[in-house]
């Protein structure tokens, strides 16, 4: 497909997600507001604060703010490209003291565990280095796009703007309450304040 046949399939896609976000979430008496953002929204500074100012603005009202990239104006040039750095753009705005990445695996494991039996999983990073950074990979599924690389680079963001950061699986009943109980994933700390 075309720039322009993909942008006019989100324009429809953006509709139906918002749509079913706000009876699903309407259902328990949650308020929902969309707001779409481009890499520009984060990366100029009057844009940034006008799409904090709104975000903060949702949260105080008791909204919940469904974020999601505006594919309908975003070309290759200026866009995020995956949802893990546009999650960890959006916590760091917000001034979120927590990220939660629900995935497909339960956390950053030190080699791929489909692949190597040996692989265990990292509970904790206290800090990202170069070794963090060399067990990610490629995408882990043909559902992501970019795979645990996209998460380690969302960490560094969400980690270097004050945010701590989990990765853990999103295939479960309950996944929060899971993190909760001491259910096996991955916390990336910051040592930063938002």
């Amino acid at each position: 497909r075309g720039l322009v046949e993909s942008q006019a399939a989100a324009a429809v896609g953006q509709i139906a997600l918002s749509k079913s976000w706000a009876e699903v979430l309407g259902k328990k008496g949650i308020t929902t507001g969309q707001i779409l953002v481009t890499l520009g929204d984060t990366e100029e500074r009057q844009r940034y604060l006008n799409a904090r100012a709104t975000l903060g603005r949702l949260l105080d009202l008791r909204a919940i703010p469904v974020v999601n990239e505006n594919d309908t104006v975003a070309t290759d040039e200026i866009r995020y490209g995956d949802n893990d750095r546009l999650a960890a753009r959006v916590a760091t705005m917000a001034g979120a003291d927590l990220l939660i990445l629900l995935s497909d695996i339960d956390g950053l494991y030190t080699a791929p565990p489909n692949t190597n039996p040996e692989a265990t999983l990292i509970p904790v990073v206290p800090r990202i280095t170069a070794e963090i950074e060399s067990m990610a990979g490629g995408a882990g599924s043909e559902l992501s796009r970019g795979g645990m690389r996209t998460k380690i680079e969302a960490a560094k963001i969400a980690t270097s703007g004050g945010t701590h950061m989990i990765i853990a699986d999103g295939r479960v009943d309950n996944p929060l309450g899971a993190i909760a109980s001491g259910k096996p994933c991955t916390w990336f700390l910051t040592g930063s304040n938002p």
